[in-house]
């Protein structure tokens, strides 16, 4: 039987305990698991946030991985715990939208809510349900427990609308930034299908208006300007950024998360 493998992915941070606490009680149940931390750095209390990491990450582990995704601003209130399986994985969280971009990429999935308190610790703080909910939820799924012993399958789940751009015209696309990465990359919604014109053989003159700037380069690489220039580029996520070579665009042109993108076609 292949090792299991536990992903990760919180707004803990790394600096208090509690990254430590769940991976030992995932260990205490399981020894033989494999944990991989995705991310800890996920934006306090943002879901949006949290939905994307885990949605860039996810399908690149081996089959049946199971991804603990803790973004919990709900801890302790009656916001559910669900077990998912999608096509060849599985995610334990809160049922509060985190898995949106997933649930709108997957064809084939069921949710469950986890009601089986015998597999929680006990007692179950009202502040820590990732120590003592969903660490323990994974250790027992990947000591091989069946799904329909966790809790029965829901269809009233919550999930949000993934931010779609809209396609005003042929020649005007409005998006908006989803993220802003360490680099100071801002990664907006607009996709290459979204654009077309963009990346035709022989595309029309354009520009790419967000916050006080404009771009009018397309880039196929960072380092394809000088320092400091800034370009759009189609970064490995699949979606238009807005980048500066060897800088931060996002700082360049007073960008943060929400933050509208323009793209015109002369």
């Amino acid at each position: 039987m292949a090792r299991a493998i536990v992903t990760l992915t919180t707004d803990f941070g790394l600096s208090d305990h509690f990254v430590g606490a769940i991976k030992g009680v995932i260990l205490n149940l399981n020894p033989e698991a494999e944990i991989i931390d995705i991310s800890h750095e996920v934006r306090s209390h943002d879901i949006l946030d949290g939905a994307f990491t885990i949605a860039q990450a996810y399908r690149f582990f081996p089959n049946h991985t199971i991804h603990v995704v803790v973004v919990d601003p709900g801890v302790g209130s009656q916001r559910r715990p669900i077990l998912v399986s999608a096509g060849i994985y599985r995610f334990i969280c809160p049922d509060n939208g985190v898995l949106s971009f997933i649930l709108a990429r997957e064809e084939d999935y069921e949710v469950r809510h986890v009601t089986s308190d015998y597999y929680f610790l006990s007692p179950v703080s009202n502040t820590f349900h990732g120590r003592d909910i969903f660490a323990p939820i994974a250790g027992w799924l990947s000591r091989g427990v069946e799904l329909a012993k966790f809790g029965d399958p829901i269809t009233d789940y919550v999930r949000f609308a993934v931010p779609r751009p809209k396609v005003l015209n042929e020649k005007t696309v409005k998006g908006v930034v989803l993220k802003v990465d360490r680099f100071g990359n801002a990664i907006t919604n607009i996709t290459a299908q979204d654009v077309p014109l963009l990346f035709q053989q022989n595309p029309p003159p354009f520009r790419i208006t967000a916050g006080k700037g404009e771009i009018t380069k397309l880039n196929q690489f960072y380092a394809q300007t000088a320092p400091g220039d800034l370009f759009a580029i189609v970064g490995s996520s699949g979606y238009l950024e807005l980048a500066a070579n060897r800088g931060a665009a996002a700082k360049l042109l007073g960008l943060d998360r929400g933050a509208e993108v323009g793209v015109f076609f002369a």
